[in-house]
Parts: structure tokens; sequence; C-alpha cells
């Protein structure tokens, strides 16, 4: 990780251990649990972070290479490590497990729904959903492949410190698509009935279509997925990473700051292709050599797809601080800290 560990820590070697081992919901150490003070870093030192974490190399990684990254932080942890062993060595090892298995299993995630997998499998499906010229078929064909990946994603990443139903799964998946398409096909039939708009502008204007339609859907899987949440609360957690109780107001919070997350990230990667290419068509090169559209398109896809998820999900920190006189009075009643921390999700 260069110079910064996770969640913009600093490497040192005074350092590394706390920002490894950050303290557990209920004062313990381990490897993916975040600590506190992790929840106040940078936004710079979040995008660091997880431009490791959706770093596709780690896709690559074998068997054999992860067991022994494994191996290695528990040596590290208690305090076993053999001579030699170098920081730069324990930050690699790291990303590794961050990239590949689930903080709360320790199981490992299928390759196309990690996060790390996010931007190779995505980018043709968002090249898909850009194609001028949709049919109806085709559209819903789309939305329903992006809905279908997105869920997927969510709930391999999803937070498995409790029991998650599957009817909630069920729920947030048919929700996501059936506004998905709804809103698509609907958005589609009324530019193709604005009979002032000119072929070319009719055309510009449906490339923009999927975006509404996929920032609404996401929305919508958002909160059917965590709705339990709503009703639960979420734990919150003390200056020295005590649990402190379940709030059912920093859920409120939580899953706000996730769904906005959930808007900004399609923003550039649905909005900026069409503007791009829209410019770049007009150019004698691919006015020359059409068959060129298409692998184009899907480089300008892929790079807004790489600077949006760095820049979507480093917004609010993974560990997010509120007041406890924002909270229920139980909960303020509970601790002596002005403020707690609650995990928001990815």
């Amino acid at each position: 990780m260069g110079e910064g560990g996770p969640e913009g820590c600093e490497q040192s070697a005074v350092e590394l251990e706390p920002c490894l081992w950050g303290a557990g919901p209920r004062g313990g150490t381990d490897l993916h649990s975040r600590g506190p003070q992790q929840g106040r870093t940078s936004f710079y030192g979040r995008f660091r972070h997880f431009l490791d974490i959706i770093d596709p190399r780690t896709l690559f990684v074998t068997e054999r290479r992860l067991r022994e990254a494994v191996q290695l932080l528990e040596d590290y942890k208690h305090g076993t490590l053999h001579p030699g062993v170098t920081n730069e060595q324990l930050w690699s090892a790291q990303k590794i497990k961050q990239a590949i298995l689930h903080p709360d299993t320790n199981e490992k995630i299928f390759m196309p729904f990690r996060m790390s997998g996010y931007i190779p499998f995505g980018t043709p499906i968002v090249v898909g959903l850009l194609l001028p010229n949709q049919t109806l078929a085709s559209t819903v064909f789309w939305q329903w492949l992006n809905q279908s990946h997105n869920a997927c994603v969510n709930y391999a990443n999803r937070n498995a410190t409790k029991p998650s139903p599957v009817s909630k799964f069920i729920q947030g998946y048919l929700g996501a698509v059936i506004s998905a398409v709804s809103i698509a096909v609907g958005l589609n039939v009324l530019v193709q009935k604005a009979n002032k708009f000119t072929p070319a502008t009719r055309l510009l204007v449906q490339r923009f279509v999927p975006f509404p339609a996929v920032a609404s859907a996401n929305i919508c899987n958002v909160v059917l997925m965590r709705y339990g949440e709503l009703e639960e609360g979420i734990d919150v957690l003390d200056g020295d990473g005590n649990l402190v109780g379940s709030s059912k107001i920093a859920a409120r919070h939580a899953l706000l700051e996730t769904a906005l997350t959930r808007v900004i990230l399609p923003m550039p990667i649905l909005v900026l292709p069409p503007i791009v290419m829209s410019m770049l068509e007009k150019t004698a090169l691919l006015q020359a050599r059409p068959r060129l559209l298409l692998p184009v398109q899907s480089l300008v896809c892929l790079a807004a797809f790489g600077l949006a998820l760095p820049l979507a999900i480093s917004l609010f920190p993974q560990m997010s601080e509120i007041e406890t006189s924002q909270l229920e009075p139980e909960i303020a009643r509970a601790t002596s800290s002005r403020t707690v921390v609650y995990n928001k999700g990815l």
C-alpha cells in the first residue's frame, strides 16, 4: 500500500499494528475490523485505501499466495514473525486479504463480485447500457443484467455479522430490476414520442436514459436489501471501540450515505461516455472507420468506471461518526463519549 495503509493510516513501525488490527466492535483485535479512529481519516486517505481494494491485479492472486498472506498476518498478530519481514510485505499481505476474503466470514468472495472485479466485470455491462439505438428488448436485457450484477456484488460484500434472510435479497433484487426496467423503458418511450427532437438530438438524449434508471434502481436496491437495519438498528461504538448499543437513527444515516454513494457512482460512468463519444464520433478517424466505435466506447467506459468507483466509495468513511446528542436517549446515557461511530457499509 505504499506509504499509506488502510483508511489512510501512515506506514510506520509504531503505527502499523493499530492500523492493521484496529479495535473491533467489542474491543477485540481483528484484521478486518475498523477502529474508531479510521472513521475520521481524510478523503485522500480513503481514496488511496480503496485504490488498493479495487486493484484488479488481486484477481490473479493464487490460492497459495493467499494462504501465505493470511499466515504472514497471523504471525504478525501473534508476534511470531520471522526475522527480515518488512512493512512492505505486511501491507502487501493486508491488501491481498482485504481484496479477496470477506471481512466478517473470512471466506473467499466469488471473483466477479469482489470490489476488485467490479470494474473488469462491470464495464461490458456499462458498454451495453450505453449502446445507441436500443430496442425495447435490449433495454430490458441490459438493465436486468446490470441490476443482477449489482445485487450479487452488494450481497457478496454485505455486512455478514448478522443473519440476512434470503427473502430480503430477493426483495431488493426484484425491486431494483423492476424500477430500473420501468424507468428506462418509460423514458425511452417518451423520447421516441418527442417529435420536437431532431434524430441526432433524440439519439443523444436516448444515451442519457440509463443514468436515471440505474441511479433510482440503486437507491431501491440499498433500501430494500438493508431495510432490516432500519428495523433493528446498527451497532454504534465509543472512542475506545466498545459497543454502546444499537441505533435506528444511525442506521438511517448509514443508508442515506450509502444511497448517495450509489447515486454518485453511476454518474461519471453513464454521463461522461455519451458526452465524450458524441464528440469522438465527429472525428475523421471514427467516421472513416466506424468499426472502431465499439472498442473506443469500451475504453472510454473503462476509464470512466475506473475513475468513478474509488471516488464514490471514498466519499464517506467506512466508519462514520455521529454525535450522541443526535441519537436515541438511551444511547446518549450509555456512554460518556460526545461522539460514536458506526459501520456505514460499502
